[in-house]
């Protein structure tokens, strides 16, 4: 039996809580009485809600991110994966995208976690730290795009499935960051 954690369930009440109210306007003391908890206690799990909503992405993208390794799992598997995740979870991913800014800017944290993941991905392949800074442009265009693609289909009323942006996003990688992202025909 897997027992839930205190972090999962701060994440439960806030993100409960976010189907009914403005992010920027829940706060602390709202999200640790809905699940019994003290203020406390949420501040050693977490410095603030911005913080805790990065928590609740990371700990989701972490683990599609985390199925690359497996060889029968695909690049295309994670596009579709995520897209799957934002599209279940966008009452609360577009409250997000609409009441945070700043610093605290939701987007603006996807981006970067977005390039983090990706560039980590080809770094495992070059087998080093350093990239070219060609293809470090080429991660940042596409992931800023495939960002900015997802939240017009979010925000929008785009009326595509998670596996037609999942296609959109593959069809979209440029050729040269394939071989990063794809196992060799002869793996």
């Amino acid at each position: 039996m897997k027992r839930i954690t205190t972090k999962e369930l701060l994440a439960e009440s806030f993100q409960e809580l976010a189907q009914t109210k403005r992010i920027d306007k829940i706060t602390i003391t709202e999200i640790t009485a809905n699940c019994g908890m003290s203020q406390p206690t949420f501040y050693n799990h977490f410095k603030d809600k911005y913080d805790l909503i990065v928590w609740i992405h990371t700990s989701r993208v972490s683990k599609v991110m985390g199925k690359i390794d497996d060889k029968s799992y695909l690049w295309k598997d994670t596009l579709l994966d995520g897209a799957r995740y934002y599209y279940e979870n966008r009452e609360f991913i577009k409250n997000a995208l609409k009441h945070t800014s700043g610093q605290d800017s939701f987007i603006e944290y996807v981006r970067r976690r977005n390039t983090e993941f990706l560039k980590a991905e080809v770094q495992k392949k070059l087998m080093t730290e350093h990239i070219p800074d060609e293809l470090m442009g080429m991660i940042e265009v596409y992931v800023y795009g495939t960002v900015q693609y997802m939240l017009r289909w979010l925000m929008s009323d785009m009326r595509l499935s998670p596996e037609q942006v999942a296609d959109i996003w593959e069809k979209s990688l440029p050729e040269s960051l394939k071989q990063y992202l794809y196992p060799a025909e002869n793996d």
